[in-house]
């Protein structure tokens, strides 16, 4: 994760010049470095660690209760984290580290060269525009026996022109023999106009990212899913935040600030495999 992978890149420094890290936060969900340090160190007498937590009242008395209680009233758990220091319990990971590593194919390459023989292959994309922070993703995969393999996943980021990014996955498809890509509920009318000129079907998913992510769960949870060792796929996979609404909906997004757009290709992909291969996702059962 980012924050500790910059926390051990600095921690050399500190041994060298004996110098202190003092990091100050805000708590939100149960992960990463701060969660961590909390749960080991937080009322612990250790003479190398001190965590302190408290109300932000408690470190500064002058603040107007007023805007406090208004906070709370429009979103208690967000006010919990945001100004009595507690982590949220309303968002937690969608997939735990056990269950993604237990996915990951290791011995196998990046990308899985395209086969001969009957390997039907089914594509996903997520589309960008070229501009910002979001990447244009694509991943192909097909489906072998009773698991659910991720053959690619790709993405192209920062500034580009998406109709040449298009053109250049569309060759990539018709090397694996797959002649049609659907993609998330990317509203860009651009972006089926520019598949149809590139030889390639577009169809739009029947589904929003959030249920595609909610759907691939128990794929994960059977072991059915074949993953690629993508650093940035399974980054992003480990990142996914479930939120639980108070009206019990669930909801999966990244976190704040955060990125998704490969976890979001694979995981429409394996939606739409299974989907289409008449996966009872409940009972694991295929037509």
């Amino acid at each position: 994760m980012p924050d500790i992978e910059t926390y051990r890149a600095l921690l050399p420094a500190l041994a060298t010049t004996g110098g202190m890290l003092i990091g100050i936060s805000t708590p939100y969900r149960r992960i990463g470095l701060l969660h961590q340090k909390h749960r080991d160190y937080f009322g612990v007498d250790d003479p190398d660690v001190l965590v302190v937590a408290g109300a932000s009242q408690q470190f500064n008395p002058t603040l107007d209760s007023s805007v406090i209680e208004r906070a709370r009233a429009s979103d208690p758990e967000a006010a919990r984290a945001e100004w009595d220091a507690e982590f949220r319990s309303d968002i937690g990971a969608l997939l735990d580290d056990q269950t993604i590593e237990a996915a990951i194919d290791y011995g196998r390459p990046l990308e899985l060269p395209p086969r001969g023989g009957y390997t039907f292959y089914r594509a996903f994309c997520d589309a960008s525009g070229g501009v910002g922070a979001d990447s244009y993703t694509l991943a192909v995969g097909h489906k072998e026996g009773k698991h659910f393999v991720i053959d690619l996943v790709r993405g192209t980021g920062g500034k580009f022109d998406p109709d040449i990014v298009t053109q250049e996955y569309a060759a990539l498809l018709r090397e694996y023999r797959a002649f049609q890509v659907t993609g998330d509920s990317y509203a860009a009318q651009w972006v089926a106009g520019a598949w149809r000129k590139a030889g390639i079907g577009y169809f739009k998913s029947e589904l929003p990212k959030s249920q595609l992510y909610l759907e691939c769960l128990p794929l994960f949870a059977r072991g059915l899913v074949r993953l690629p060792n993508h650093p940035r796929l399974l980054r992003e996979l480990r990142l996914l935040e479930r939120h639980t609404h108070r009206s019990g909906r669930d909801t999966v997004d990244h976190g704040r600030s955060g990125h998704d757009d490969h976890a979001n290709v694979a995981c429409g992909l394996l939606r739409k495999m299974s989907n289409h291969l008449g996966y009872d996702l409940f009972n694991g059962c295929v037509d």
